[in-house]
């Protein structure tokens, strides 16, 4: 008994020290890992791996290294990725991200210093965000040139009720590259457009082009300055084929105008010859 009685100390500390390492197990492992930033026009989300788990994750974020901030949508997720869109304003400043690693059975008093945390890199969405490609049509003016009318597109921030586009973020910062070849040729031109109507002039009468747009923000880093690429449009050689109808009018008009022109002449003429043979037989009497 008395034997018994002195191991009971030494079992009860083997136990207590099975407990403390397997917590302490618990809550350094599993930590986030290859943690990263995923932007789309403006949706923002951070995603990390980690091995399969009960831990759940809670994200902190920091504008330009100032306090940490918690998003409600970014608390005790069990999933890797936490949604910072509505978070994020489009404002021209960098952001980084705290992930806490929790174990899933933790108490609300349990010591936070002791829990894993890894850190993001910066991101700045302003400068990163990718953009989708655009939207766009094309419309001859006349035979030598065409307007193209590009949709901008539209982004994740919601402002006032309003889904804001790319123009309404960039502003004065966003043009347009347009890109455009003769049909089977491989030799491209280019031409930026400040504002989401642009015309192209200077095309060869009879002939097709092919044109392509992306969005480009030159004030951003080299590496981000152009938006995806859109598909191409090609137009056939009869560019009067596809004039609108402003344009229409505008031909008609002018045609009206010479025949108008060309009877009045024609109608002068004849007057005058008439009135110069009457002349001619008074005189001859």
């Amino acid at each position: 008994m008395v034997q018994m009685a002195s191991l009971k100390p030494v079992f009860c500390l083997g136990l207590y020290l099975s407990v403390w390492i397997s917590t302490k197990a618990d809550s350094t492992s599993p930590k986030a890992e290859n943690v990263r930033w995923v932007s789309l026009d403006f949706k923002t989300i951070l995603v990390w791996t980690t091995p399969p788990s009960s831990h759940t994750y809670t994200v902190l974020y920091s504008w330009n290294d100032n306090d940490w901030l918690e998003s409600p949508d970014c608390i005790r997720l069990s999933e890797s990725e936490c949604d910072l869109t509505n978070k994020l304003e489009s404002y021209d400043r960098s952001v980084s991200a705290d992930i806490k690693t929790e174990p899933a059975s933790m108490d609300y008093d349990y010591d936070q210093d002791e829990l894993p945390h890894t850190y993001s890199p910066t991101f700045n969405p302003y400068k990163y965000s990718n953009i989708s490609a655009v939207e766009f049509t094309v419309a001859a003016v006349d035979k030598s040139r065409v307007r193209v009318n590009i949709t901008d597109p539209l982004t994740s921030i919601h402002k006032s009720g309003k889904q804001l586009s790319i123009r309404d973020v960039f502003r004065n910062d966003l043009k347009y590259k347009i890109s455009y070849w003769k049909s089977g040729s491989t030799g491209k031109r280019d031409t930026i457009s400040d504002s989401s109507i642009a015309e192209v002039p200077e095309l060869d009468p009879g002939t097709g082009y092919c044109f392509m747009v992306a969005a480009y923000i030159p004030s951003r880093p080299r590496s981000s300055q152009y938006g995806a690429w859109s598909r191409q449009q090609c137009t056939d050689g009869d560019l009067t084929a596809e004039l609108s109808v402003g344009a229409w009018v505008g031909v008609v008009f002018s045609l009206l105008a010479g025949t108008v022109i060309i009877i009045t002449v024609i109608v002068v003429c004849c007057k005058q010859r008439t009135k110069h043979s009457h002349t001619s037989s008074s005189q001859h009497i």
